[in-house]
C-alpha cells in the first residue's frame, strides 16, 4: 500500500488526517497514517504547546501542520488596519442588528455584562502578525515533515523557510489552474480537493478534479485526493485516478479523540449528505458546513450578503459565543463534508484507519478478481 509519498514522509499508510484536535492527530499518526494539525486557532505560544504535546505522544513519528493563509482578505499587509479591534469596526451595524435579531428570535440569551470574551479567531485574521511566528515554532519541531496552506498559494516565506529546513510544502487546490500555479511557486504536494469536502472548497467534484490535477502537475509532485473520502473503497478509487494518497477531514470529527461540543456531535451523527451545505456565512469564503439555523437564517430574503474574510468570521465568532454558551442544538454547526452522511457512530481513530486499510485491500482484490475473470 506504500506510495512514494509514504517514503518521503516516513509514514506507513498514505492516509492524511486533518484535524484541529491534537489528540486526533496523534492517534492517526500512531495508527500508521499522517496526522495534520489545523493551526488556524493557535497563536505561536499556543502552537508551541500543541506541538510539544504531539511530539511527546507520537514518539518520533512524523506529522504535519496546516495553516489558513488566504491570498486575499481584509487587512492584508498587517499593521493597525489588520488588528481585530479595527476590523470589528468595519462590520456594518445592519449586519450586527440582523445577527442579534436572529439569535433573539431563537431565544438565545444575550451575554451577561461580566462575560469573559475569548480572543477572536477567524480565518484570515492575524495572518501577517502571527504567520512568521507560527512558522518559526513549526519548523523547530523535528516531527513536522510537511507544512500545508489551506487557502490559496502559501506566502513565499513559507515555501522558502520550509524548504530550507528540509520540509515538504503542501497546498489545497480546487482546479487545474490552481494546481499549476501552486507548483510554479514551489509546492511539493498538491491536495486536489473536490467540492464534496468540508471547509473551504471549490465547485468541481473530486472524481473530475483529481485526474485533471494529476495530468497537470509534474511526476515529482505528489497529488492527494480530498473530498468525499471516508472508507477504503473511496481511497482505492482516488488512487486509481492517480493520487498517491488521500487527505481526509470530516471522518475524524466523529472519533473518540475529537474534542466536540455534545450538541455538535449529535448533529453530525444525525446529518445526511444533503445537510452539508456550501456557504460563505461562517468565514466569508465558500465553505461546506452543517446546515443549521445559522445557515438557514442567511438564506432568507431579508438577510444581508455575507461579509468578506475575516469580517464574516468575526461576526460568526461573536454569535457563536452566545449560542455555544447555552449549547444550542439548533445552531450547533461545524465545517463538514458530504461524507458525514455515511458516518453513524463514534469510534476510535485507530479503528477508522484500520477499516480504511482493510477496505482498500478488499477493493483492490475485487478489481484484480475482475481482471482474472476476463
Amino acid at each position: 500500500m506504500r506510495t512514494s509519498i509514504c517514503d518521503r514522509l516516513d509514514m506507513e499508510f498514505p492516509i492524511f488526517a486533518f484535524s484541529h484536535c491534537r489528540d486526533v492527530v496523534a492517534a492517526v499518526t500512531n495508527a500508521g497514517g499522517f496526522g495534520v494539525l489545523g493551526a488556524l486557532a493557535f497563536e505561536p505560544e499556543r502552537l508551541e504547546v500543541e506541538l510539544n504535546w504531539i511530539e511527546d505522544h507520537v514518539k518520533g513519528r512524523t506529522y504535519g501542520v496546516d495553516f489558513a493563509m488566504p491570498a486575499k482578505y481584509v487587512g492584508q499587509g498587517g499593521g493597525a488596519d489588520a488588528t481585530p479591534e479595527h476590523l470589528k469596526t468595519l462590520i456594518p451595524q445592519a449586519h450586527r442588528d440582523f445577527v442579534q435579531g436572529v439569535l433573539d428570535d431563537a431565544g438565545i440569551p444575550r451575554l451577561p455584562d461580566e462575560f469573559e470574551h475569548r480572543a477572536p479567531k477567524a480565518a484570515g485574521l492575524n495572518v501577517d502578525a502571527e504567520g512568521p511566528g507560527q512558522m518559526e515554532v513549526t519548523l523547530s519541531h523535528p516531527g513536522v515533515r510537511m507544512v500545508v496552506n489551506a487557502l490559496g498559494p502559501p506566502p513565499p516565506y513559507v515555501v522558502e523557510q520550509a524548504h530550507a529546513a528540509g520540509r515538504l510544502v503542501g497546498a489545497l487546490v480546487g482546479s487545474r489552474q490552481h494546481a499549476e500555479r501552486q507548483v510554479n511557486l514551489g509546492v511539493d504536494v498538491v491536495v486536489a480537493q473536490g467540492t464534496e469536502a468540508g471547509g473551504h472548497c471549490g465547485e468541481i467534484s473530486t472524481m473530475v478534479l483529481v485526474p485533471q490535477v494529476v495530468d497537470a502537475v509534474p511526476d515529482d509532485v505528489a497529488v492527494l485526493a480530498a473530498g468525499g473520502i471516508g472508507d477504503g473503497r473511496q481511497m482505492a478509487a482516488a488512487m486509481a485516478l492517480g493520487a498517491q494518497g488521500v487527505w481526509t477531514g470530516s471522518i475524524w470529527l466523529l472519533t473518540a479523540e475529537a474534542d466536540m461540543y455534545p450538541e455538535v456531535t449529535e448533529n453530525l451523527l444525525a446529518a445526511t449528505s444533503r445537510d452539508a451545505v456550501r456557504s460563505r456565512v461562517m468565514t466569508g469564503k465558500p465553505a461546506r458546513q452543517l446546515r443549521t439555523q445559522w445557515t438557514e437564517a442567511w438564506e432568507q430574503p431579508d438577510a444581508p450578503d455575507p461579509l468578506p474574510m475575516p469580517l464574516q468570521g468575526l461576526l460568526y465568532g461573536e454569535a457563536a459565543e452566545r449560542f455555544s454558551r447555552v449549547h444550542s442544538k439548533a445552531f450547533g454547526g461545524h465545517p463538514a463534508g458530504q461524507i458525514i452522511g455515511s458516518i453513524d457512530r463514534v469510534r476510535p481513530a485507530k479503528d477508522v484507519v484500520r477499516d480504511m486499510v482493510e477496505g482498500w485491500i478488499a477493493a483492490t482484490e475485487h478489481l484484480h478478481a475482475l481482471m482474472d475473470a476476463s
